[in-house]
C-alpha cells in the first residue's frame, strides 16, 4: 500500500512538474547556456515560468544535472542571462540552488534583506538594459534576520542604516498583529513579504529606466517568498 500510495504521489508530482515546465526549454536543451539569441526569444512571462519550474524540480530533488565545466568554456567570452534575483545574504537561500539554474542563466544581487538602494538599482539597470535581463525577482524568505533585527530596532554600526530601510515595512503590517516583536513568526513573515512588496515598488520609483522596460512589456518585477524550511518559493501578487 506504502509503495503504490509513493508511486501514485510521484506520478502527480511528475505531471505537474510536466505543466509547470511546458513554456520552458525542453529537456534536452535544460543544460544549453542563454546566447543571446536564446535570450531575445524569451519573455517576461517565459522567464518566470523557467523559474517557477525549477523551482518544483528543487523542492521534489530532481534538479538536473549539468556539466557546469562545459558551461564555463562557453560563457566564458560573453553571457546573456533571462532574470535577475534580488535576495537576502541569507546562506539557506542560493538564488541558482533554488531555481534550480547554471552558469550564465541569471545574474543575483545579494544583500540583507533584500533592500533596495540606488547600488542596487543600478546594478539591475545594467542586467536588464544593457545585458538583457526580462524579469527582476524580489526575492525574500522566511525566519529572516534582518526583517527580524529591523522590528526589534537592532543597532549595530553599519547595520543600523540597512536595517532602517525594512522599518517601513514593520510599520505597515503593525496593526495586523498583537505581538510586535521577532519572536512572533506570524509578523516576522508578514513584515517579509511586505518588504518584498515595498522593494519591488522602490525599483520602479527609483529607476525611470526599470519603469521604462515595465511599461513597454519588456520586464517584469515579480516578489517572492523562500520557505527555508521546505526549499518551496510561493509567489505574491
Amino acid at each position: 500500500m506504502d509503495k503504490l500510495t509513493t508511486t501514485r504521489r510521484d506520478l502527480l508530482l511528475a505531471a505537474g512538474l510536466l505543466l509547470s515546465a511546458s513554456a520552458v526549454p525542453a529537456a534536452e536543451e535544460a543544460c544549453s547556456v542563454f546566447t543571446k539569441a536564446r535570450q531575445a526569444a524569451i519573455t517576461p512571462q517565459l522567464a518566470l515560468e523557467r523559474l517557477k519550474a525549477g523551482n518544483a524540480r528543487f523542492v521534489a530533488g530532481r534538479t538536473e544535472n549539468c556539466d557546469l565545466q562545459m558551461q564555463v568554456r562557453e560563457t566564458a567570452k560573453g553571457q546573456a542571462p533571462f532574470a535577475a534575483i534580488l535576495g537576502c545574504m541569507d546562506s539557506r537561500v542560493p538564488p541558482a540552488l533554488v531555481f534550480d539554474q547554471r552558469i550564465g542563466d541569471i545574474f543575483g544581487v545579494r544583500i540583507a534583506g533584500n533592500i533596495v538602494n540606488s547600488d542596487i538599482a543600478g546594478s539591475l539597470e545594467y542586467a536588464t538594459q544593457v545585458a538583457g535581463a526580462k524579469l527582476i525577482v524580489v526575492l525574500g524568505h522566511s525566519d529572516c534576520g534582518a526583517v527580524k533585527g529591523a522590528i526589534d530596532a537592532v543597532k549595530l554600526g553599519n547595520l543600523t542604516a540597512t536595517l532602517e530601510k525594512i522599518r517601513p515595512a514593520v510599520s505597515a503590517v503593525t496593526i495586523q498583529h498583537t505581538s510586535w516583536t521577532s519572536a512572533n513568526k506570524r509578523f516576522v513573515q508578514s513584515v517579509a513579504a511586505q518588504n518584498v512588496r515595498n522593494s519591488c515598488n522602490a525599483l520602479r520609483s527609483l529607476s525611470e529606466l526599470l519603469a521604462a522596460l515595465v511599461l513597454k512589456g519588456e520586464l517584469a518585477i515579480v516578489g517572492a517568498m523562500h520557505d527555508v524550511s521546505t526549499g518551496k518559493v510561493s509567489w505574491l501578487s
